[in-house]
């Protein structure tokens, strides 16, 4: 079934679809995986043994932990790679794949050649190793064909035609983010730059790029969006041919949206919708909105999603849970029920009310986990403090232009109590002092702790944040020593 006809099939029709190509996957892929022979074997498991996606809970969860190198064993992902040997072929590849190797063989057809196209590792992706070391991701060519496809859904979702011209503003590296910005617009034949963000053309270059070639589509990290932008509004540029903003790598908030529609109309582009991507390195792929209030569209043949709640129970239809991916058709690195560490509100089924595309979405404002922290505030206990809610309050304010939260321990000691400072760099005319008691309130009342104030010039705050240098701002960085 192509994606045309996926995208409006029924939800009968659409699991019908997951289940032949989860037994698919499960009995003649997966086994190609030592992470995966080990883990069933441990377990007692056949790989036949996972006939439906409701099978899957026969299997345990894993994460991050499971996949990141350490210092100690720093070959760790490789385990998560698919490595097919003739001894393993011969067990597990379908009857149909060994007749087609052997009619190959008899034919002179290039065999080795088929087999090193589907399996063999040609393209690296590293997660952006924020919570734990860089981690490996390997893709084959038969995975870059499914980027360029899922690329193509991307656009088809969000209804940009071909015969536009888009820019990558995405930061030049081996991240998906680049990549699938690289490869969507060459899936559809579309006019692309891909500028390798700030740290490669540089603002001003990318700037010229969007108002001479009239994209109407960009690609970008949101808070370097809205950097650039504003630089735009300063320049007084002309980007009046915008029409699509594609935001992936961070979370967009409805106050940072707001923003960077306020600079938009500013320089021309009067009706631009700024969309939300959802992704992970471990997907291999991104999923986004059709309009600002829809969820993320899912490719439901080429992985399965669920939600699980706090006991890892399945969450039901629309009830939130923690993101959990498994793989149903890609090569190289895969992975199998992963605990993405997300926090989603929730799946919704049914035609999409922005699109009317029938497959399933996850509501949107997904939160990291990861973002949820223990701080030892007080001497006798310590108090989470979930920072995600930092981001919608201070990217909502009017009267700070940019912002960026340090953990550290006072006076610099591993032993003392944790403190949070907060740097802010005022909209021009704005006194810090003015705001101050007002901004000290909202971030106490919604964080229930209190953060140390300080007024930093925004160049200074530009470099701390790493705008033109780092491939996503650190908005919130933990200095404090490791103990």
């Amino acid at each position: 079934m192509n994606w045309q006809q996926l995208s409006h099939a029924s939800r009968e029709e659409i699991e019908a679809i997951q289940n032949k190509k989860l037994r698919q996957f499960v009995a003649h892929v997966l086994p190609f995986s030592p992470f995966y022979r080990a883990l069933f074997e441990k377990r007692g498991l056949s790989f036949n043994d996972i006939q439906t996606t409701d099978d899957l809970v026969k299997l345990p969860f894993i994460s991050k932990e499971d996949i990141a190198p350490t210092v100690e064993d720093r070959a760790r992902p490789r385990q998560f790679i698919l490595q097919p040997d003739e001894h393993l072929i011969k067990q597990y590849a379908r009857k149909s794949t060994l007749i087609k190797l052997l009619l190959g063989k008899l034919t002179g057809q290039n065999v080795k050649a088929k087999l090193e196209w589907e399996f063999r590792p040609v393209h690296v992706h590293f997660t952006t190793g924020r919570s734990a070391l860089p981690t490996t991701f390997v893709n084959t060519n038969y995975d870059l064909e499914l980027l360029k496809e899922s690329g193509r859904r991307l656009l088809d979702v969000i209804r940009v035609p071909n015969d536009v011209t888009a820019i990558n503003g995405f930061p030049y590296s081996p991240h998906l983010a680049f990549w699938l910005g690289y490869y969507a617009p060459v899936a559809v034949n579309m006019t692309s730059l891909a500028t390798g963000g700030g740290k490669i053309m540089g603002t001003q270059k990318i700037l010229d790029a969007l108002e001479r070639t009239k994209a109407a589509l960009a690609m970008f990290i949101p808070g370097y969006c809205y950097h650039i932008l504003r630089q735009a509004v300063a320049d007084g540029r002309d980007l009046s041919s915008l029409k699509t903003l594609v935001f992936g790598g961070e979370r967009v908030s409805d106050g940072l949206r707001q923003r960077v529609q306020e600079l938009t109309t500013k320089l021309g582009a009067t009706d631009v919708k700024i969309l939300a991507t959802y992704a992970m390195t471990e997907c291999k792929t991104a999923w986004i909105q059709c309009s600002e209030h829809t969820g993320y569209h899912l490719y439901p043949d080429l992985g399965y999603v669920e939600l699980v709640n706090k006991e890892g129970k399945r969450a039901k239809d629309g009830e939130p849970g923690e993101v959990v991916y498994s793989t149903l058709d890609w090569r190289g690195s895969v992975v199998m029920r992963y605990r993405t560490g997300d926090l989603a509100k929730g799946i919704e089924w049914g035609s999409c009310p922005g699109c009317g595309k029938t497959v399933p979405r996850i509501f949107p404002d997904i939160q990291r986990k990861s973002e949820v922290k223990e701080f030892n505030l007080a001497k006798l206990k310590g108090v989470l403090v979930n920072l995600n809610n930092v981001y919608p309050l201070l990217s909502a304010r009017r009267d700070i232009e940019e912002w960026q939260l340090e953990i550290r321990k006072r006076n610099d000691d591993p032993y003392e109590v944790d403190e949070l400072r907060l740097h802010v760099a005022p909209k021009s005319g704005v006194k810090l002092a003015a705001i101050r008691d007002e901004l000290d309130r909202a971030i106490r009342d919604e964080l229930e702790v209190s953060v140390d104030l300080i007024e930093t010039p925004l160049p200074k705050l530009l470099e701390q944040l790493g705008m033109e240098t780092e491939l996503k701002e650190k908005r919130i960085v933990d200095l404090r020593p490791k103990t």
